[in-house]
């Protein structure tokens, strides 16, 4: 039996402000959309690896996975316990804009659908995630659009770096992410752990709620097997170390305890395996993503379609590792526009639930023109509390510039007045 280690970063959670936003017509089906939710972030502490990695220019040391590069800054503030501190460190995906060049990731798609079951582990309904793949391939996050941080179209993440880094790169420089679509798993989620909304004439499903905890168990392998789609992924040689994964759902959205208690759209984290002769004995890590599709009139503030995955996929590329070494992206603590308080580089949280939080762009997907939207970012200067910032135009986020036009104010430990 094999360990497995998992880090999370949780995000995008919607908690309702009262349980009005929906009606439950039976123990476990809900009638109504979602959309007087608002968003908050909820982040869940990784276990082990604290503390146990040094810096390094080119990336952390002794690790088999993506290519990364580390960064640092200096600014007041205080650190995870309550200390001040001004010396801050940075690990980001891909190779350091100095150097210029293109860098290109490979990145699996893994179309997860599911099965709900009844309470005697018969199948009561299917969701199937096949139909939002080809418009997930075709979507800003790896489409190319026209960005002001680039002479070139690029993707949504690669315009968003290019901004951030606007001083330091290279004209020439990108990161850019190479999709393909992987084989299909399904999980199966027993009776009592999910709850869902059905389309007129009673077809599953408009959308599909299901506790995060079992969630979490059935996408993760409590050992190197096929039971869970990221076992099974790994052992088949669809998802490598050197990837961003992405674990793609039909409109299924986590809950934490109960579904009043609702709901995470995407998380970022790895999965940790132990290496071996061929690696060096260098710990393996598979970077990924759970994101959902999200289809329209579901949630408010116009989240929809890849507002999850854009927002995962950003955080990846700012915080591949998810702080799991406490070193590196841990950052002074802040609080958001949005009132969220953190003391990590994840650039969605900090815009999740503001009235501008997307991006709207229009690209073509099955032979039409289509309207996605992309979350806008805030930029590595708003965490810094750079002023005046170095990024593109002297911004804080990006696309939108608007967004964001000031950092963070330096905060107390845990934003304590």
């Amino acid at each position: 039996m094999r360990s497995m280690h998992r880090f999370f970063a949780l995000v995008l959670l919607v908690a309702f402000a009262t349980v009005s936003g929906f009606s439950q017509k039976s123990d476990d089906e809900i009638s109504g959309d979602l959309s007087n939710a608002h968003t908050r972030s909820t982040t869940v502490t990784p276990r082990g690896h604290l503390n146990g990695e040094g810096h390094a220019r080119f990336g952390i040391f002794g690790i088999d996975s993506l290519a990364n590069f580390n960064g640092q800054y200096f600014t007041d503030g205080f650190d995870s316990n309550g200390n001040a501190n001004r010396h801050w460190y940075t690990n980001t995906a891909g190779n350091p804009p100095q150097l210029g060049g293109a860098t290109v990731i490979n990145a699996p798609i893994v179309p997860v659908s599911l099965d709900l079951l009844n309470f005697d582990g018969t199948l009561r309904f299917h969701y199937d995630v096949t139909p939002f793949v080809q418009p997930t391939l075709d979507s800003p996050v790896f489409a190319v659009a026209n960005y002001s941080s680039s002479n070139v179209p690029t993707q949504f993440t690669d315009a968003v770096q290019r901004a951030e880094y606007n001083k330091s790169a290279k004209a020439d420089w990108h990161t850019l992410l190479n999709p393909s679509v992987k084989t299909s798993r399904t999980i199966r989620v027993p009776r009592g752990k999910y709850a869902f909304s059905l389309l007129p004439g009673g077809v599953c499903c408009r959308y599909v709620l299901v506790n995060s905890d079992t969630f979490v168990n059935l996408l993760f392998p409590a050992a190197l097997d096929s039971s869970t789609p990221i076992g099974a992924a790994e052992l088949a040689g669809d998802i490598t170390t050197k990837d961003i994964s992405t674990f793609l759902f039909p409109n299924t959205f986590l809950y934490v305890g109960t579904t009043a208690n609702c709901c995470i759209l995407g998380f970022h984290s790895y999965d940790f395996e132990f290496g071996d002769a061929s690696n060096g004995f260098a710990e393996r890590r598979f970077v990924m993503n759970y994101s959902s599709w999200i289809s329209p009139g579901i949630f408010g503030g116009g989240f929809a379609d890849v507002t999850a995955h854009s927002h995962e996929i950003a955080e990846t590329f700012n915080d591949p590792f998810v702080a799991s070494d406490g070193i590196h992206n841990i950052t002074p603590w802040w609080r958001s526009p949005n009132g969220n308080c953190q003391n990590n580089l994840e650039d969605g949280d900090v815009i999740e639930s503001l009235v501008n939080a997307v991006y709207p762009i229009t690209l073509p997907t099955g032979g039409h023109p289509f309207t996605y939207h992309p979350q806008n970012e805030a930029l590595l200067q708003w965490f810094e509390f750079e002023s005046p910032s170095s990024a593109l135009g002297g911004a804080y986020s990006y696309p939108n510039t608007a967004v964001l036009t000031a950092p963070s104010a330096p905060q107390n430990a845990g934003c304590a007045p």
